[in-house]
C-alpha cells in the first residue's frame, strides 16, 4: 500500500488513469478481473487533441481533394504500327512494342481456342461457373425489378 502511495503522483503526471489503485491497494481484488498490477495502470488516450475521451470525436476531417485532371494518353494513328505490333505493351519509357510475328510462328491450340461465352444452357448444373452464373442472373433481375418499383 505505501509502494501505491508513492506511485500516486507519478501517474498522475502521466495522464494515467488511478482510479482502480485503491481497489488494488485494499486487496479488494473480488471486483477486478485480474488481480495484476499492471492491469490497473491504463494510460489516458484522446480521441483527438483537446477532446473528450469517449465522445467519438477521431481524426479531422480534412477538406475534399480538388479535382484531379485526367491525363490524355495519345491514341496511335499509323495503320502500319497498328498492323505490326501490340500498341500500348511497352510499359518502359525506352524501348518499343512487341512486334506480332507470322501466324506460323504461333501454336496451333492459339488458333482452336473458343473466346465465345457458353449459354447457360450449355453448362453443367454441377459445375460452380453454372452456379454463379445463376446467381448473377438473378441478381440482375432483382435489380430490375427494384428499379422499377416507385419507391
Amino acid at each position: 500500500m505505501l509502494l501505491l502511495r508513492n506511485l500516486y503522483p507519478t501517474l498522475a503526471k502521466l495522464n494515467c488513469n488511478v482510479a482502480l489503485l485503491p481497489l488494488i491497494a485494499s486487496g479488494n481484488s473480488a471486483s477486478l478481473h485480474s488481480t495484476a498490477i499492471s492491469c490497473a495502470v491504463v494510460k489516458k488516450t484522446t480521441a483527438a487533441a483537446g477532446g473528450v475521451l469517449g465522445l467519438g470525436k477521431g481524426k479531422k476531417k480534412v477538406g475534399k481533394v480538388g479535382a484531379v485532371e485526367k491525363k490524355e494518353l495519345p491514341v496511335e494513328t499509323d495503320p502500319e504500327k497498328l498492323v505490326s505490333q501490340v500498341c500500348g505493351s511497352n510499359i518502359y519509357i525506352t524501348g518499343e512494342d512487341v512486334k506480332l510475328k507470322d501466324d506460323s510462328e504461333y501454336p496451333e491450340w492459339l488458333w482452336t481456342l473458343d473466346w465465345a461465352p457458353k449459354k447457360l444452357d450449355e453448362l453443367d448444373p454441377n459445375t460452380k461457373e453454372y452456379w454463379k452464373r445463376v446467381r448473377a442472373a438473378g441478381m440482375r433481375r432483382n435489380n430490375r425489378l427494384k428499379s422499377m418499383k416507385k419507391f
